[in-house]
């Protein structure tokens, strides 16, 4: 059986994560985003169950006590979370998936999962994230700049991923993240388990 590749996926907010992640598992079979647990209001055209599981603060707190979260984290004033027996049914399966979480999350998920891949995405210039966290029109000046701030911040942990992914071309980074994708499937590890009826044939005296 073939177990799973669990992918970490970090970036400040503006830098394209969502979209890039999005498209890379709409062209990547076997490639999945866990679907996180988070207190803050959907945003426009956000569906409960496919972008979030969109739940109160009292609910984010009694899965907290029972140890649901296989990482968690407060992003401004909202908490996120990943379910652990949801991700590990998955792994389990041969499924890959992705985790789209902050660095403080990544920590989390590497002490628990050491051979998981870690990938940092930023922007080309701060001038660049500035501009596409306002074409947004989604936050007022004020969060925006907290934002900008909050990703200064965010990006000093890049030196803790394993890749960086610069998102100035959205092409040229998807390329970059499928190749990681096909890189980490054709370690000797995971083919070993994927082409096991070949490779005894193969071998045979």
């Amino acid at each position: 059986m073939i177990h799973g590749t669990l992918y970490i996926v970090s970036a400040p907010s503006g830098a394209g994560k969502t979209s890039l992640v999005r498209e890379l598992v709409k062209q990547t079979a076997r490639l999945i985003v866990s679907v996180s647990h988070t207190t803050r209001t959907p945003r426009p055209g956000e569906q409960t169950g496919r972008d979030y599981h969109f739940i109160t603060v009292s609910e984010f707190r009694a899965m907290l006590d029972d140890n649901t979260f296989l990482e968690h984290a407060q992003v401004f004033d909202n908490y996120y979370g990943t379910s652990k027996l949801w991700v590990d049914q998955q792994l389990d399966n041969g499924q890959d998936v992705i985790l789209e979480i902050d660095w403080q999350g990544a920590r989390q998920v590497r002490r628990l999962y050491p051979e998981s891949v870690s990938i940092f995405i930023v922007p080309p210039s701060q001038a660049a994230l500035a501009q596409r966290l306002r074409s947004r029109a989604q936050d007022s000046e004020n969060v925006i700049i907290k934002r900008l701030q909050a990703a200064v911040a965010e990006m000093q942990h890049f030196d803790e991923y394993d890749y960086l992914v610069i998102n100035e071309i959205f092409a040229e980074a998807l390329y970059a993240l499928q190749a990681i994708v096909s890189s980490q499937r054709l370690r000797v590890k995971r083919q070993t388990q994927a082409q096991a009826g070949l490779l005894q044939q193969l071998l045979q005296p």
